[in-house]
């Protein structure tokens, strides 16, 4: 029989858009003994873990929990069990992931409408609510931070809009939840998909979700229990249009966390201990402590990447705190400079996606990734890593400058 090495994958500094590294403490975490899904214990450190998942969110929410699944099971859930067959949603697109966005609603059967805007900024609020009043949709769904182009767009005015015109919004904060604020209630979102992989620093397989009365409404009109599940005597004999998805059924899902405990699927038990941790770590830390975390190592980032001479892309008034987008120089090999970061200083940056596809790079500071430590070592790898690569450029110029803003408010 052929002999497998052992598994022992490279120790990496990961200053990507996602994931990033994962505390210690959440991978300790998921070291623990399995429990089964129904044990008292299992159940109550579901309940805790909602809990948590509202605090993170800013919700009074009755319902958030994880779809089990990376970010993409989330939003595939909460569209998939909202949209029915010639609904009118609204996607207004920035970037990459507006277009799945997009995507996933015409696969739900949705008449899409979109709004796009050049890469590498964001939509004013009011052209947002210009084309709600026009299109008149039953959801409008939209992405918070969009990693290809690092840019963040404010929400605080469209989920009001959506209120007073009795539109859904649905918002993809998968990239921003834990690194900046999601203040769900307040910004009168009504359904919030997040990621683990990114500012939570969890590794990926959960999707965070939360919604409000609202969705649960129309989940319970559209709500089908599986006939194996079902009393001998009972019938679910409701004439509507039911879920097109058995797994990423939210209206089951709520039941599985809810006091029914419905047996819908198997949990992933040691990825739920992680989401526990994670979520723990983030509240210890205090949300406003995090935010400004991620805030003051992206303005270190940024000062030292300048310092080197280079340029960031992207409009700085709408740029996410936990994505730097840097043009690459020209003449210079974006890959080639990614390929010797990674074999010479074990750094992982990323590349980009569409119109951006080598034009930049992007480097993320985000979660257990976002320290001092590593945004140093990423500037001198990458001045370091240019040299190499002919880039004239000021040598040291680019640590000092991060130093220099770590130095205030440090007495």
């Amino acid at each position: 029989m052929k002999a497998y090495r052992d598994l022992a994958p490279s120790p990496r500094i990961i200053m990507t858009p996602g994931p990033v590294e994962v505390d210690p403490r959440v991978l300790r975490a998921m070291s623990y003994p399995v429990l089964g899904q129904f044990d008292p214990e299992f159940t109550w450190l579901m309940n805790e873990t909602m809990e948590m998942l509202r605090g993170v969110f800013q919700t009074a929410n009755k319902w958030a929990y994880p779809v089990d699944g990376t970010s993409r099971s989330g939003i595939e859930a909460v569209l998939v069990s909202l949209i029915e067959p010639g609904d009118k949603v609204l996607v207004p697109i920035y970037g990459r992931f507006g277009f799945l966005l997009a995507e996933i609603a015409r696969r739900c059967g949705a008449q899409v409408t979109v709004m796009e805007r050049e890469w590498g900024g964001v939509f004013p609020q009011e052209e947002i609510i210009e084309g709600i009043m026009r299109n008149r949709p039953k959801l409008v769904a939209l992405v918070h931070g969009e990693t290809s182009t690092g840019r963040l767009q404010p929400l605080e005015g469209i989920g009001r809009a959506c209120r007073e015109q009795d539109v859904l919004l649905v918002v993809d904060a998968v990239a921003t939840i834990g690194g900046v604020e999601v203040a769900v209630d307040a910004w009168a979102v009504d359904a919030v998909i997040g990621g683990t992989q990114k500012c939570l620093s969890i590794p990926a397989g959960l999707a965070p979700v939360t919604y409000n009365s609202r969705v649960e409404t129309i989940l319970l009109k559209r709500k089908r229990i599986e006939r194996g599940l079902l009393m001998e005597d009972a019938e679910d004999t409701k004439d509507f249009v039911a879920i097109r998805s058995n797994y990423l059924d939210l209206s089951q899902l709520q039941d599985y966390w809810g006091p029914a405990r419905l047996n819908h699927h198997t949990e992933a038990t040691t990825m739920l201990y992680a989401l526990r941790e994670g979520l723990r770590l983030t509240l210890e830390e205090g949300l406003e402590n995090r935010f400004a975390r991620h805030a003051r190592h992206e303005s270190a980032l940024a000062a030292g990447l300048l310092g080197m001479g280079l340029e960031l892309f992207g409009d700085p008034s709408c740029k996410m705190p936990m994505v730097t987008c840097v043009r690459i120089p020209p003449g210079v090999d974006g890959e080639s400079v990614r390929t010797m970061l990674l074999e010479h200083f074990g750094l992982e940056i990323a590349s980009s996606f569409g119109p951006l596809k080598g034009r930049i790079w992007r480097i993320g500071t985000m979660g257990y990734s976002c320290s001092k430590r590593n945004v140093l070592l990423a500037l001198g790898a990458l001045e370091a890593a240019l040299l190499r690569h002919g880039v004239s450029l000021p040598p040291g110029e680019a640590l000092q400058a991060a130093m220099d803003v770590y130095a205030i408010g440090s007495g």
